[in-house]
């Protein structure tokens, strides 16, 4: 596959639980080194979406297609799944997710947890997957932290944690779903200035977000979405210092309130 082809492309993608549509025909591309935001109201579609690209959850129709390589499906309609367990494995493997609620064993070390998937899924070596996890969790800032359990971390700190896991993967694209909701603002912002350094970086990257000035300061592109459609797109300039569209505008006027 062409190494300019995008590492994700979503065309078309409809996902509904049984008669209720969530997602209504949306496309997101991101190249490499691109940081996509999505934004929107509760309920608009945006982790859905993250979950289908990721193949956590099956889409009845449109195109997944990773660096170029579209999914293969067998049936059709709310029977259509993923066609190779590979092909998903490796898609996955390299769509690190990141989630609201870190989603850490609690029964491993910070540095197990780090070190888990790199030694199960990839097979690396012991010794080369330590030295690797430890390199992850200090570039997240808690290096120190490494032999302690989860439960004795912040929930900043175990957020961060839980994107060195990702990191660990070395995957070709992050998803983060609403990284910082479970947050306090204060442990939020431990958590922003990771993913500004990732973006700064040149990762590539699709956020789900409630944090509209993370968004701003991250983002290459912004997506709005309203009631499982695209409503608007652009950068970061484009959408919040100047929305067309009035559901946009209502939908920023409100997250300014609250």
């Amino acid at each position: 596959m062409p190494d300019t082809a995008p590492v994700l492309e979503i065309r078309d993608l409809h996902k509904a639980y049984h008669d209720l549509e969530v997602i209504k025909g949306v496309d997101i591309t991101a190249h490499r080194g691109d940081v996509v935001s999505l934004i929107g109201s509760s309920g608009s579609g945006k982790s859905t979406i993250l979950r289908c690209a990721n193949l956590l959850e099956n889409s009845q129709q449109g195109e997944i297609l990773f660096k170029g390589e579209p999914i293969t499906w067998k049936g059709n309609g709310h029977d259509r799944l993923p066609a190779d367990p590979k092909q998903v494995l490796r898609i996955r493997t390299n769509l690190s997710m990141v989630f609201q609620q870190f989603n850490l064993w609690s029964h491993m070390t910070i540095l197990q947890n780090v070190m888990e998937a790199p030694v199960t899924v990839l097979g690396r070596d012991k010794a080369e997957a330590e030295e690797a996890a430890h390199a992850y969790l200090d570039k997240v800032g808690i290096r120190d932290k490494h032999d302690v359990y989860p439960a004795q971390l912040s929930g900043g700190q175990q957020q961060r944690a839980a994107i060195a896991r990702a990191l660990a993967m070395e995957p070709e694209a992050l998803l983060f779903d609403e990284p910082t909701s479970a947050l306090d603002p204060e442990l939020e912002q431990e958590v922003v200035r990771v993913i500004k350094s990732l973006a700064e970086e040149g990762r590539t990257m699709l956020i789900v977000t409630h944090d509209m000035k993370m968004a701003s300061d991250v983002s290459d592109k912004v997506i709005f979405l309203h009631q499982g459609l695209v409503e608007e797109q652009g950068s970061p300039d484009e959408l919040f210092g100047n929305p067309k569209s009035e559901r946009l505008k209502g939908f920023l006027s409100s997250t300014v309130h609250n």
